[in-house]
């Protein structure tokens, strides 16, 4: 309850900063035409109430801050928001994306089921969580807040791994 006032109030904050500077007369630049579109975020049902649990829980981050280290509540590096939303789900996982990445077991890109984890680069060093459709929730890097990706818009795609 006060995560969802608290990212309310929050994005009240910032409509009424945009509004004030806007308001100054100062333009504000529209987004970069390289910067990927934002899916709409469709996750599917999960295989059980653990997995979905944790998918429910990293959904409800979106818009928070990335922060490298962050574990939540109100800021989340990668590894971060997987660690805060399994545990929220009763899983408690490892700290780091590498050792996350030996957790429960390997999953087939092919088979990967709502709130399986999907691990980025060789080494492993970014996690995000599967939704369904195609989709992950993720806290990528500095200046991004969590938010949900197309899975293919990932580079280097290593492995995943089914915790729950």
């Amino acid at each position: 309850m006060t995560t969802a006032r608290t990212s309310l109030a929050r994005r009240s904050f910032r409509g009424i900063a945009v509004a004030a500077v806007a308001g100054a007369g100062i333009a504000l630049a529209p987004a970069t035409a390289s910067a990927a579109p934002a899916p709409v975020a469709t996750p599917a049902a999960a295989p059980n109430p653990v997995a979905q649990a944790a998918v429910d829980t990293a959904l409800a981050q979106q818009g928070d801050a990335y922060r490298y280290g962050a574990t939540g509540p109100d800021a989340f590096d990668c590894s971060g928001l997987t660690t805060f939303a399994y545990r929220a789900a009763g899983i408690e996982l490892p700290r780091t994306s590498r050792a996350q990445a030996t957790a429960g077991v390997p999953v087939a890109r092919d088979a990967l089921q709502p709130g399986d984890l999907v691990f980025f680069y060789s080494p492993v060093s970014h996690v995000g969580m599967y939704i369904g459709n195609g989709q992950m929730v993720h806290a990528s890097t500095a200046g991004q807040p969590v938010k949900v990706v197309n899975l293919d818009y990932m580079p280097s795609y290593n492995t995943a791994r089914r915790v729950a």
